[in-house]
């Protein structure tokens, strides 16, 4: 028997079994997907550690899996075995029979997880009605959930008729990503007592070298400009890119950025620009494109997503001046937060006299877990942040 594991590398967040792609007697290849965990932030699937049978599944769909928990065993021996011949639980047996209400016709996968078994019982969802979009053309949970959401409920026996949901039809179903992320907002702000401190950056220093840098063919994100800048600033307040811990503050020794990205409907991920200390702007510009895209893809790694010690939330790209406070990400001591870039007018000393200037303005904040930081090691960052930004050098 070879054992399969949940991934040791996990970012502290709770994983759970999202989906089983492989069922009890099912013949599997090394490096075969087996089974997709999914945090607040990523689904990852779990490859099968050697060719064999699935012989045992441990953990069930949605259990909770922490790392290291055991997953699942395979059966090396007699892997030509008829699949038939491979002990199953009671409950597996009887999983899917043709007797069975939940019997899909129409050439449907009949392997269904329990996840979704549950969820058609729960809502009487005739499961040959749905498309499945999962691999092979099964159906997965989030297909039953998209079908909720629509109302579209099939009463067993009358696969043609549909009946309106006790909810509005235009309620949204709660997904696993969703339920994470509140469970662990209210977890932050419960543990973390958070304060907000606002600033106001003038971007002009900023607009003209990102200009400049455009006409020699390098286009860079406000969002690069950004990160530099608030690795450069921890310089005059470490803690800020620390953690509280039982007996002391640990100091990251590197400076990894978390970048909080919208998925839309579906939430935020938060991909992480390892050791933004040490690389030039031009280098946080790329590996940012590259983050931001295979976030919009589903395509992030777990690793694309662990380790971050600071986090920016760019929350103007949507519209907002302001935000505070915004929650802190568990395990790290600040949020930098950037509102709307907006033309303001400022006030500015012009050959002695003060004089009223159009300038790009944004307010920014710093939202801090008040155990590790104090007000004067919030006000040192954002001031640094501040003169960094509105000092750029120009390209």
């Amino acid at each position: 028997m070879i054992e399969v594991r949940v991934p040791d590398e996990q970012e502290g967040t709770k994983a759970v079994v999202r989906a089983w792609l492989k069922q009890i007697g099912d013949a599997v290849a090394k490096n075969d997907p087996l089974v997709e965990l999914e945090t607040d932030k990523v689904t990852q699937e779990v490859p099968a550690p050697a060719a064999g049978v699935l012989a045992e599944i441990i953990l069930d769909t949605d259990a909770e899996a922490v790392p290291g928990a055991l997953l699942a065993r395979i059966e090396t021996q007699g892997v030509a075995v008829a699949r038939s011949a491979i002990g199953k639980t009671a409950a597996q047996r009887e999983q899917i029979t043709p007797q069975s209400p939940l019997a899909p016709g129409n050439g449907t996968d009949t392997r269904l997880s329990p996840s979704v078994r549950r969820a058609l019982q729960q809502h009487g969802i005739d499961p040959s009605r749905i498309q499945g979009t999962g691999r092979d053309g099964r159906i997965t949970r989030e297909d039953v959930d998209r079908c909720v959401a629509d109302a579209t409920v099939v009463s067993v026996g009358e696969r043609s008729t549909a009946q309106p949901m006790q909810f509005s039809a235009h309620d949204i179903a709660h997904d696993r990503m969703r339920m994470t992320i509140a469970e662990n907002m209210v977890r932050a702000v419960a543990e973390q007592p958070h304060v907000t401190a606002v600033f106001e950056a003038d971007f002009s220093a900023v607009a003209a070298h990102k200009a400049a840098m455009a006409a020699k063919g390098m286009k860079l994100s406000y969002t690069s400009y950004i990160v530099k800048a608030a690795a450069e600033a921890m310089a005059v307040a470490p803690a800020i890119n620390g953690r509280w811990e039982k007996d002391r503050i640990a100091i990251s020794p590197t400076i990894d950025v978390g970048i909080g990205t919208a998925l839309g409907e579906k939430g935020l991920v938060v991909p992480v620009v390892k050791d933004a200390g040490a690389l030039g702007l031009e280098q946080i510009g790329a590996k940012l494109d590259d983050l931001t895209r295979r976030a919009r893809d589903g395509k992030l790694e777990r690793s694309d997503v662990s380790g971050g010690s600071f986090t920016i939330s760019n929350h103007g790209v949507s519209g907002s001046l302001i935000a505070a406070p915004i929650i802190l990400h568990q395990g790290q001591a600040a949020i930098l937060g950037v509102g709307k870039l907006q033309k303001r007018v400022v006030v500015r000393t012009v050959n002695g006299r003060d004089a009223m200037l159009i300038h790009p303005m944004a307010y920014v904040t710093l939202t801090i877990d008040h155990r590790v930081v104090d007000g004067h090691q919030t006000n040192a960052w954002l001031s640094r942040f501040v003169e960094i930004i509105e000092g750029w050098p120009t390209a």
